[in-house]
């Protein structure tokens, strides 16, 4: 890995570079897809209500699942949501994948977990409501231990560690939104080429920490890469089709979709040291006017927002500026802070990825305006 941050990618590899799909065993017969309990055979496809864990009253926990296993071999993909149970985007990038997309000529498997944390999603809280367990911090899980290791264990044994591949789909926190990008262990070949397969402008690299479904399936052998979007308690069209347009860049990357092209996002900058991001924090509780949004370009010293107290008191403004140039990845949406509360993301550009970022949407505004004329 470079020691220049942040990487950039100002043009699309050339054709001749790509590797081909060494995950596509396209030399070999499709085999089922098992896991506990059952199999689907190449050419089916199957809606699954897996058991996992069982209510106070004794009922059972299902997660929904949905397979499809093509009639031609190739690489299993799992795209799994809803970890934290209140982010919503990604169960509908997962859905529309497993039931509205044409996988008459799929090469490989599709595992599709819409709602992994069924608790969660039930009481549109982001946490198992048992004792308040993050799922996403339980992984790979055990079995005999806690509730929450144990639905993690479940979940991983039967429907991660058979795959090849996953995409895992987030969205920020409660009060808090994130432009679309994708976090991933760049220092790995094949996370970082599902990763620049996927197509966002920005990759934000790490293992991620333990727990994590991402950073536990890629130990375990299965590349896995997290895909952040938007905001949580709500379904972002734009947000989801763009997604939808990564997903279809993956597929095609690894042959499971052989007529479909890998998607080139315009300009990629891959942000791989800590001095090179931050999230701006509150020095001063108040009210939060925030200035700027998610996805926008501020320069080192312009006002991202001020906070106030009810008076709006001149005395007692609070102006927060940007310590560096860069691009704002995550920001707030609840305008109250307490001092310590995260206020924006703000990744640092270099000046090329500048100079691509500004083309770009300068040709966009340029673009908008001849419509308006038409």
């Amino acid at each position: 890995m470079s020691d220049d941050v942040p990487r950039d990618d100002l043009e699309p590899p050339d054709e001749a570079t790509v590797t081909p799909p060494d995950l596509d065993a396209s030399g070999d017969d499709p085999e089922p897809f098992t896991y506990n309990g059952g199999r689907v055979d190449p050419g089916e496809s199957a809606n699954i209500r897996y058991g996992i864990s069982e209510t106070y009253l004794g009922d059972p926990v299902r997660i929904p699942v949905t397979i499809v296993n093509g009639e031609q071999p190739g690489p299993t993909v799992f795209l799994s949501a809803a970890a934290h149970g209140d982010e919503l985007n990604g169960i509908e990038v997962v859905r529309e994948v497993a039931h509205d997309w044409n996988h008459a000529d799929l090469h490989g498997t599709l595992v599709c977990l819409p709602v992994m944390n069924v608790p969660g999603f039930l009481a549109q809280e982001r946490y198992l409501p048992i004792y308040d367990r993050d799922l996403n911090r339980s992984f790979p899980g055990r079995e005999g231990s806690t509730s929450a290791r144990r639905m993690a264990h479940r979940i991983f044994t039967n429907f991660i560690e058979p795959c090849d591949l996953g995409l895992d789909f987030h969205t920020s926190t409660r009060g808090r939104t994130n432009m679309l990008h994708v976090r991933a262990n760049m220092d790995d070949p094949t996370v970082a080429r599902v990763a620049n397969a996927f197509s966002s402008n920005v990759i934000i690299a790490g293992e991620g920490p333990s727990g994590t479904l991402r950073r536990e399936a890629t130990d375990a052998g299965v590349p896995t890469i997290t895909v952040e979007m938007g905001e949580a308690h709500r379904f972002q069209r734009r947000l989801i089709d763009r997604a939808l347009t990564g997903v279809a860049s993956v597929l095609a990357e690894f042959g499971c979709h052989r007529d479909s092209a890998v998607h080139w996002p315009g300009w990629r900058t891959v942000i791989d040291d800590d001095d090179e991001k931050t999230w701006i924090r509150a020095d001063a509780g108040g009210i939060v006017d925030m200035k700027r949004g998610r996805g926008e370009l501020v320069r080192e010293g312009e006002v991202i927002c001020s906070i106030t107290n009810p008076f709006k008191e001149e005395d007692d403004i609070e102006t927060v500026e940007a310590p560096f140039t860069g691009l704002i990845v995550g920001v707030l949406e609840n305008p109250v802070v307490y001092p310590g509360n995260p206020l924006c993301h703000l990744v640092g550009l270099s000046q090329d990825t500048l100079t691509a970022l500004e083309r770009e949407r300068g040709e966009g505004r340029a673009r908008s305006r001849s419509r308006l004329r038409d």
